[in-house]
C-alpha cells in the first residue's frame, strides 16, 4: 500500500458511498463516469482490495469499504470544520492577536486603537505583553507576539518598521524650576546636567536616545533617580525631585494645568516616532491585518 494520500480518490469513494451509484457520484462531483470508474479503480488498487460490490441496484459497500467510510466521514466532517474556522477568521469572528507594547505606548497610544477594535471586532481575543522596545523585539523575533509598538529609531535586519506617529522628546520640571523657562531663551544641556536628573532605567529605546543625544553634545546625564515609567517620571517631576526627560504629546494635560513647565533646550531634542514592527516575510492574520489597519500611518 502506497502512503502517499490524494484526498481527490477518497472525494470519489465518499460520494460512490452515499449515493450509492457511479453515475450520482460522477454527477456531484462534474466529472464523467468513466473518471470515477478509474479512480475508485486507483484507490482499490493502492489499498490492496474491494471498496464496493456491484448490485443491480447499483454498488454497494464491502466490509472493508464500510469501515473506510467511518473514518473517511470524520475526515471530511473536520476539513468542513476547519475550512468554517478559516472563514470565521477572514470574517474576524474568532481569532487572536498578541500585540507587545511598553507601558506607556499601551496607555497614551495604543488605548483607543484597542477600544475601537473591541467594538468592532468582539469575537477577535487582544493579548497584551508589555515590555520595553528591546525586549518587544526579541518577543516577536520568537513568535511570541504578532507585532509589536516601539519607540523609534530601533533596527533588525529581520523586522519591517512601518512609521506610524511623530513624537517630541522634551525636558520638564516642576513649579520650582519655573526660573529657568522665564530668561526667553534656551537653556544648554550642560547647564541642565548641574541639576538633579530624572530619567528612565537603562535599557530602554527612550533611555538609550537620550543619552546618544546628550553625548552628541559632549555631555554625560547622571540621573539622580532611575525610574521604571513615563508615569513615575511625570510625578516625581511635579514633585519637583528634579528634572526629567518625557514625550510632550504624553504630559499636554499636565503642561496645560500648570503642573509642569517644558525648560527649552538648545539644541532640542530631534522628533521621533513610534514605529510598528513586524516580522518580515511572515504572513499576518486577517485579525492582525484589521487592527494594523486601524493605527496611523506616515
Amino acid at each position: 500500500m502506497e502512503s502517499d494520500i490524494n484526498l481527490e480518490w477518497y472525494r470519489v469513494f465518499y460520494w460512490i458511498a452515499k449515493t450509492g451509484s457511479l453515475t450520482g457520484a460522477a454527477a456531484q462531483l462534474s466529472i464523467t463516469q468513466p473518471a470515477v470508474s478509474h479512480t475508485i479503480k486507483q484507490l482499490e488498487d493502492s489499498i490492496g482490495g474491494a471498496l464496493f460490490a456491484r448490485t443491480s441496484r447499483g454498488v454497494q459497500l464491502t466490509s472493508e469499504g464500510e469501515v473506510l467510510l467511518q473514518y473517511i466521514e470524520q475526515a471530511f466532517y473536520h476539513i468542513e470544520k476547519g475550512e468554517k474556522a478559516i472563514a470565521e477568521l477572514h470574517q474576524l469572528t474568532s481569532g487572536e492577536i498578541h500585540i507587545g507594547a511598553s507601558d506607556t505606548l499601551s496607555k497614551y497610544y495604543l488605548m483607543p486603537f484597542l477600544e475601537q477594535f473591541r467594538v468592532s471586532c468582539p469575537g477577535i481575543r487582544m493579548h497584551m505583553t508589555n515590555r520595553t522596545t528591546p525586549e518587544i523585539m526579541e518577543l516577536l523575533k520568537a513568535g511570541k507576539i504578532d507585532f509589536g509598538i516601539v519607540s523609534l529609531p530601533t533596527e533588525d535586519k529581520q523586522v519591517y518598521f512601518r512609521k506610524s506617529a511623530v513624537i517630541q522628546d522634551c525636558l520638564v520640571g516642576g513649579a520650582a524650576y519655573e526660573h529657568l523657562t522665564q530668561a526667553g531663551e534656551s537653556v544648554s544641556l550642560e547647564a541642565i546636567s548641574k541639576h538633579p536628573l530624572l530619567l528612565l532605567e537603562a535599557g530602554g529605546s527612550t533611555r538609550t536616545y537620550i543619552e546618544k543625544y546628550a553625548y552628541s553634545q559632549g555631555v554625560q546625564l547622571r540621573p539622580e533617580f532611575e525610574l521604571g515609567s513615563i508615569e513615575l517620571l511625570v510625578d516625581f517631576a511635579k514633585k519637583n525631585f528634579g528634572l526629567a526627560f518625557v514625550i510632550r504629546e504624553f504630559i499636554e494635560e499636565e503642561l496645560a494645568a500648570g503642573q509642569l513647565v517644558e525648560i527649552p533646550l538648545d539644541p532640542p531634542l530631534p522628533e521621533r516616532h513610534i514605529g510598528i514592527a513586524t516580522m518580515k516575510g511572515m504572513p499576518l492574520s486577517s485579525a492582525a491585518k484589521a487592527f494594523l489597519n486601524l493605527l496611523p500611518a506616515l
